[in-house]
């Protein structure tokens, strides 16, 4: 199972509605990727390492895929629409990872 991630930046001037992204724009990942996605998550940036830090990240998904090739081909097909959805939710670019999944204890983490 591979995971991508994606994740926006938390930067002065950055806006996020996160309410639109996890109730709109992941609800349109889910209709447009359909059933090559296995699992679908949406993260909320509460703080950094050190107390009373911001968080790096403002907000991070992560969907979750059988392979990399089903990853991108799925994300291939859709991702002029995805990507010209986040002007609705966001002023910041989303850095995007590609990642294995090595452990997966089963738990909400």
């Amino acid at each position: 199972m591979v995971v991508v991630s994606v994740m926006y930046p938390n930067s002065d001037g950055c806006t996020f509605d996160m309410t639109y992204y996890r109730d709109v724009h992941m609800r349109l990942v889910r209709e447009l990727i359909g059933p090559a996605l296995k699992g679908l998550r949406a993260e909320k940036g509460l703080g950094g390492a050190a107390p009373g830090s911001p968080a790096q990240y403002v907000a991070v998904g992560h969907l979750v895929f059988e392979s990399v090739e089903a990853a991108g081909m799925a994300l291939q097909a859709h991702a002029q629409r995805l990507m010209g959805d986040i002007p609705n939710f966001t002023n910041t670019q989303p850095v995007i990872q590609l990642s294995e999944i090595t452990l997966d204890s089963g738990g909400p983490a």
